[in-house]
């Protein structure tokens, strides 16, 4: 099996990896800089990082919810948007991914980190 990352370079507070042959760049929490870097495999990777072995159908709704919901309004969801949208409370989708919402779900959404948002 090939390498999947490769080492971090660090420039100006932002890290940029190479993750399944694409280069990727990272704030300094972790959240894309450029949602269109985003990949359904590269979004493996980083789950597999924050240890989860396998993402479920569910998650995958939820990433692919808050993803379309951020190109679509140019921002990501409020919680209200969450559960009107997909009947999913803050509670069940903080259940759902380690670090929460923000430092799980909107990551692997590839989603900026909420503070640029």
């Amino acid at each position: 099996m090939p390498d999947v990352v490769k080492g971090p370079e660090r420039v100006h507070n932002l890290t940029t990896r190479v993750i399944e042959g694409k280069e990727v760049a990272f704030d300094e929490e972790g959240f894309f800089l450029n949602p269109e870097s985003w990949s359904r495999a590269i979004a493996e990777t980083i789950a597999l990082e924050m240890g989860i072995a396998e993402l479920t159908e569910r998650q995958w709704e939820m990433i692919y919810f808050l993803r379309g919901f951020y190109l679509a309004n140019g921002r990501a969801p409020l919680n209200r948007d969450i559960k009107k949208q997909t009947g999913v409370s803050l509670l069940e989708l903080e259940h759902l991914f380690p670090g929460g919402i923000r430092g799980g779900a909107r990551r692997l959404a590839g989603l900026p980190n909420p503070k640029s948002c």
